[in-house]
């Protein structure tokens, strides 16, 4: 047989995905190339290719029709099904997702947008494929086009010569290019068409393209080295361009996007609301400022006031003597004239000492020839490694010779005779090194005077600690500070991004946002490499100085900043409980403020193991007295914890004695986890942790406590033994019942035997029954054959006997023309009832025959019924 086909059910037509009344044309059947046709009359033309079933295709259809009501009388709006089978868009689109908008400008696309699917972020983009060139008229647009936080490119052409100068649509491809690599358009492209505000630029000749950038050199086309084309335009844009603050916008799937951008390095993520549309944004202005700010190192100075906590110039750790230092110190060095400074901490001179000499160390150009600022980089890393170099030659005269005079030393270099280096020193306490962790960072008092150089003796080399400039200078606060270059001055420089709260929120709530606020303002600090981050306080208005505040906090060599810990916050507290549930803000008033030994088990949800011990900690809660012991547990997967208490391996148990909380113990991992070994733990532990001698009450409380744990213990044994008494006697009932289940097992096996032996016995009548039907069916046939051969006999007989009348009858016709002849007529009668008697005894004898083999046939079958 051949095998059959499979039945399938053909896929229901398409029906509309958008309303009959919306803007935007359905082509539900996947008419492909009806798009195309719809594309070649429009300039404007955004494709959006859906899935019906999708559901984020479903929830963009809404998005597309607002867009679509408000742009629909410049730009044509198309939406394709891609899915159904028998259409052109599934047979040539081969999409990985759904939706996917392309753009058309004319016959240049598609342009994908891969950004937020919402109504304004898409009629943002779409406007800007509309005019992807800002047209610059004035000297006042040209400013503000510049002051944007994103990168610019501005094209001059003149329009006076033709009425298309030579380049223009070049330029003008290269902006839609940019659009079609970056989705996000953080290039914004304008032109000028005045020569006098394209002077103001340093654009002379028509035809010139200029990137403006905020802290580093701004660049020009260079066209004697790559060929003016849109894509080498484009690609020297996308190059050089300079990203201060950059948006992220995460697409809601699988993706390495914050994993990539925060592997490079400290990041400020600021969360804001966010309106593309709108004409003005006060708060993104505010936040642009400070990144500009921040990133300005070539307007930076030398001699920036330190950074500290805000709020430190009132503490009393700041005397009198500081200030009047810092005023003899301003007054004899005027530091901020030099741009290259650097901070040199060296080691202290003698091994008792308790103070350091801290020197600043800066580049002096002044007598030299000035490098021009446009070509040269005010400051690089080749001149301060060269005054380091120059430094380390002369540093024994910097840290063993204290002063209580204010003396700065000028050294000349030895790569340069146009420039000398100036080195002014101070000492400081030792204890200031140290960072105090409070709500208020305090220092404390250094106690203050400065070096003299210009003598020389043979000192053994030393070779000098570079830190964070300026960060051991205590008698300045953060206040008097200017965030200008701070990027450039330190070795913590965050990487700042934006988020709109709007979409994102989300992830604020997972970096410590509150859920219950209405203004979704946030910013935080994510340090990757540190794995350590810090929040904002959601109650100071995100404003420019509140963000300065943030980031010089950040940015000081000891960070006053408190670490931000993630909490459970599904956790409930009931006081029934014998085992405490800790968390992140529970940690420290649970474990080291508590008067109590603790006893800690860090688990995970996912941990089998570890479930297999709560059993164990709660008989461990309920035999320790709750007065001196407390048995914990916090979950590592939903809880921070600082990372001197972090741990690879779960479960681990850490035992915290009351007396010396810093010193836990952590159980041993070759050790089983179960209740004696945790008590013999826990008992050994807390025995030791005091280092008093006891007294008499002591030694009474300790034998009641002992004893209580005794009688204890034997309440425990005697449930434990009539725990096992119980046992037997369930274990006598169990043998009673296998035994039975025995007997009948055998029972059942010999009922087994005895139904196989009737088995074969049946099965051998059957296969003799079978031979005697095959041997009944053999005759039944032969018997028929036989019929078959008489019943073919009688009909030759029957057909001869016709002959034979046939031949009578003429012979007789013969015979009657002659009447005279009797006798021979006579003779043919006679012969004629011959043939007649012959022929009826040959029929009656077949009948017979016949009659007795149906009788056989009958007796057989009579025979074969009984033998059944």
């Amino acid at each position: 047989c051949s095998r059959a086909k499979d039945v399938t059910m053909p896929a229901k037509l398409p029906v509309n995905f958008f309303s009959t009344r919306s803007p935007v044309i359905d082509l539900f059947r996947g008419q492909l190339d009806y798009a195309d046709q719809l594309r070649q009359d429009s300039e404007i033309v955004l494709y959006f290719f859906y899935a019906p079933w999708c559901g984020q295709s479903i929830a963009a259809r809404e998005e597309i029709e607002h867009v679509a009501s408000r742009l629909s009388d410049q730009v044509l709006f198309v939406a394709v099904n891609c899915w159904w089978n028998q259409g052109k868009c599934r047979k040539q689109k081969h999409f990985f997702y759904f939706p996917v908008i392309h753009l058309y400008h004319r016959s240049f696309g598609p342009i994908e947008y891969k950004g937020p699917m919402s109504a304004v972020y898409i009629e943002k983009f779409v406007r800007r494929v509309m005019t992807p060139l800002l047209y610059i008229s004035s000297r006042s647009k040209l400013l503000d086009f510049l002051s944007n936080y994103e990168p610019g490119v501005v094209g001059f052409f003149e329009f006076n010569a033709s009425p298309q100068p030579p380049g223009y649509l070049t330029f003008f491809t290269s902006a839609l290019h940019s659009l079609k690599k970056d989705y996000l358009g953080t290039i914004r492209f304008g032109v000028v068409t005045d020569k006098r505000v394209a002077e103001e630029i340093s654009l002379v000749h028509s035809g010139s393209v200029y990137l403006h950038r905020h802290a580093n050199t701004s660049l020009i086309y260079p066209k004697d080295i790559m060929n003016f084309t849109a894509e080498n335009i484009c690609k020297w844009a996308l190059e050089n361009r300079e990203m201060l603050i950059r948006w992220l916008r995460p697409h809601g799937g699988k993706s390495l996007l914050l994993n990539n951008e925060l592997k490079k390095g400290p990041a400020l993520l600021i969360f804001i609301p966010y309106n593309p549309l709108a004409e003005i944004h006060p708060l993104l202005d505010e936040i642009t400022k400070v990144a500009l700010e921040y990133h300005k190192c070539n307007k930076s100075q030398a001699a920036e006031p330190d950074l500290q906590h805000v709020g430190d110039s009132d503490s009393p750790a700041f005397d009198s003597s500081v200030a009047d230092a810092h005023l003899k110190f301003s007054e004899t060095f005027p530091i901020a004239k030099y741009p290259c400074c650097n901070t040199v901490v060296l080691p202290q001179w003698h091994s008792i000492s308790r103070t350091h000499n801290v020197c600043e160390l800066c580049v002096n150009q002044t007598l030299g020839v000035k490098p021009n600022k446009v070509h040269v980089p005010h400051c690089n890393f080749l001149e301060i490694e060269a005054a380091l170099d120059s430094f380390y030659l002369q540093e024994h005269t910097f840290f063993q010779v204290i002063s209580n005079t204010v003396e700065c030393s000028n050294f000349l270099s030895f790569y340069s005779p146009f420039s000398y280096y100036t080195a002014c020193c101070r000492t400081v306490n030792r204890h200031f090194l140290s960072f105090i962790s409070s709500e208020k960072t305090i220092f404390q008092t250094p106690k203050v005077a400065f070096s003299s150089h210009g003598k020389k003796d043979n000192t053994q080399f030393s070779i000098p600690h570079i830190e964070d400039r300026n960060c051991f200078i205590p008698d300045l606060n953060i206040s008097s500070m200017n965030i200008t270059g701070l990027s450039c001055r330190t070795n913590k420089t965050l990487n700042l991004y934006l988020l709109d709260s709007n979409l994102f929120w989300i992830y604020a709530e997972r970096l410590g946002a509150s859920r219950s606020t209405h203004l979704k303002e946030f910013a935080a600090i994510v340090d990757l490499k540190e794995e350590v981050h810090y929040v904002l306080d959601q109650n100071q208005s995100l404003v420019g100085p509140t963000l300065e505040n943030f980031i010089k906090n950040f940015s000081v060599l000891y960070s006053p900043l408190k670490r931000h810990l993630v909490d459970d916050p599904s956790v409930h507290f009931h006081e029934e409980h014998v085992v405490t549930e800790v968390t992140t803000n529970t940690f420290h008033e649970t474990v080291f403020l508590s008067a109590k030994n603790v006893l800690l088990l860090y688990y995970a949800q996912w941990c089998g193991f570890c479930a297999s011990l709560n059993h164990i900690f709660i008989q461990l809660a309920r035999l320790l007295p709750p007065d001196s012991f407390t048995v914990a547990r916090i979950d590592v997967t939903r809880n921070d914890l600082p990372w001197e208490f972090m741990t690879d391996r779960l479960p681990t148990i850490l035992f915290f004695p009351h007396q010396r909380k810093e010193r836990s113990v952590k159980f041993p991992e070759d050790f089983s986890v179960n209740l004696p070994n945790l008590l013999k733990f826990i008992l050994h532990h807390s025995s030791l942790s005091s280092s008093e001698p006891c007294t008499k009450e002591c030694l009474h409380k300790e034998s009641v406590l002992q004893q209580g744990h005794i009688s204890h213990l034997e309440r425990e044994i005697q449930k434990l033994r009539s725990e096992i008494s119980a046992l037997h006697q369930a274990h006598d009932q169990l043998e009673a019942q296998l035994s039975e289940a025995r007997r009948e097992e055998q029972r059942l096996q010999q009922q087994k035997h005895t139904l196989e032996k009737q088995h074969k016995t049946l099965q051998l009548h059957s296969e003799q029954l079978q031979a005697t039907y095959d041997q009944k069916n053999q005759e039944l046939l032969e018997m028929a054959e036989k019929l078959q051969e008489l019943a073919d006999a009688s009909e030759n007989l029957l057909k001869e006997n016709a002959l034979l009348r046939i031949l009578v009858a003429s012979r007789g016709g013969k015979l009657q023309s002659k009447d005279e002849i009797k006798e021979p007529f006579q003779s043919e009668q006679t012969l004629s009832e011959d043939n007649d008697i012959s022929l009826s005894t040959a029929t009656a004898a077949l009948e017979e025959e016949r009659i007795d083999n149906i009788d056989t046939i009958e007796t057989e079958h009579n025979s074969g019924n009984r033998t059944e």
